[in-house]
């Protein structure tokens, strides 16, 4: 696989260690990162190696800055920004040689099973929160009551007797998501940004 780092617009050179010892896998995982003020923002990889990562961000924070990232299939990381891009940031990550023996094993899987086609597996876990009952809002403003049969960070299970498209935008409770898949009883719908997993436990409330 080749280095792919090669976002438009870089502000300041990456560190030749990074780009040097570790090669970025292109694969899009969704997450989360907080910077030094403790502002959380969500974020998707653009690119992802065991020493460092490109992401696609709103708010890209100071050249220097500390970031602790949560990414989706590779769990908390913790690093330093080193560029800017036009869509967001590059960031230097800080591991154990063990922890990134575990990022690269992570990657070589993604990347193989993208090559190879495989399906998606269930990327987080499920829970069942102590609060099942909600309401489901479709685009058009219409609401219909629903249950949480399972919840993860990336999306959930609902039963409902309004099943509308998949690739609807719909919204539970207080969180947008899309339709991704019907089953009988209800449907199955993933967040257009994954649940943070500071406060994701029994307690969550959609």
């Amino acid at each position: 696989m080749a280095d792919l780092d090669t976002a438009p617009l870089v502000r300041q050179r990456p560190r030749q260690t990074d780009r040097r010892r570790h090669q970025r896998v292109p694969v899009p995982l969704l997450g989360r990162y907080m910077l030094p003020n403790r502002e959380e923002y969500p974020c998707q990889t653009v690119n992802i190696s065991p020493g460092g990562a490109l992401l696609t961000a709103p708010v890209r924070g100071a050249i220097g800055d500390r970031v602790v990232l949560y990414i989706e299939q590779i769990g908390r990381l913790e690093g330093e920004i080193t560029r800017h891009v036009d869509t967001g940031f590059a960031v230097s990550l800080e591991a154990t040689v063990r922890k990134r023996d575990k990022i690269a094993s992570q990657l070589t899987w993604l990347w193989n099973r993208a090559a190879l086609g495989l399906p998606e597996d269930r990327r987080h876990e499920r829970i069942v929160p102590r609060t099942t009952m909600t309401m489901l809002r479709l685009e058009n403003g219409r609401e219909r009551p629903a249950r949480i049969l399972d919840v993860s960070l990336s999306g959930a299970g609902l039963a409902v007797e309004l099943k509308p498209p998949v690739g609807s935008p719909v919204t539970i409770g207080r969180t947008t998501a899309r339709v991704v898949r019907h089953f009988e009883g209800g449907i199955a719908v993933e967040f257009f940004l994954p649940l943070s997993p500071d406060r994701f436990d029994e307690t969550i409330v959609l």
